[in-house]
């Protein structure tokens, strides 16, 4: 296993981690040890894939994993998001995001069962970053109605690239999904 996914599947390590500090209110500064969790872990999204290219280390692996590693970590705090009593994100906005999600799995699953590897497409990564930048704010929880607009608009732009980023990967890759046309 080269570099760039061995720091992929760190990545996936984390998120239990994450998890456990978001939802154990029990503990002083939770929320700061998860945000920190959550933050090195999205960093490593960057990084895995800067070495990756940079080194000519790209894999059908990497390829795979990469998306879904970041699908575990933002679907794994929109799931805590709601699981927070009186939680900063609207069930609505957790199921079209994750909708979406199992969606391009599927796609990804079918792209494969035919030998084809689909990479993550230009608007799911500005997707990923804004549901990325969209979770280290709400797990910080701020107070205030400035910082709550703020979250307000990057919880409706993630809404509105995840869907973007669907329509864009249904037509890029419809092809896919026509039987006898791989």
């Amino acid at each position: 296993m080269n570099l760039p996914n061995k720091i992929t599947m760190f990545r996936v390590i984390l998120i239990p981690f994450f998890v456990f500090f978001m939802l154990s209110e029990g503990i002083p500064y939770n929320n700061y040890i998860a945000a920190a969790i959550f933050i090195v872990a999205s960093l490593t999204d960057m990084l895995d894939g800067k070495i990756a290219r940079k080194y000519n280390l790209v894999s059908n692996f990497g390829k795979f994993m990469d998306p879904l590693a970041d699908k575990l970590l933002v679907c794994s705090a929109l799931i805590c998001f709601v699981a927070i009593p009186s939680g900063p994100m609207p069930a609505w906005v957790v199921i079209v995001i994750m909708s979406r999600e199992f969606i391009i799995s599927g796609f990804r699953l079918v792209a494969s069962d035919a030998g084809v590897v689909i990479a993550a497409s230009y608007w799911g990564k500005i997707k990923t970053v804004v549901q990325m930048l969209m979770s280290i704010l709400l797990i910080f929880n701020f107070e205030g109605s400035v910082i709550n607009i703020v979250e307000n608009v990057f919880i409706y732009a993630a809404v509105i690239l995840t869907v973007i980023s669907l329509i864009d990967y249904m037509v890029k890759n419809w092809n896919v999904m026509q039987d006898g046309n791989m």
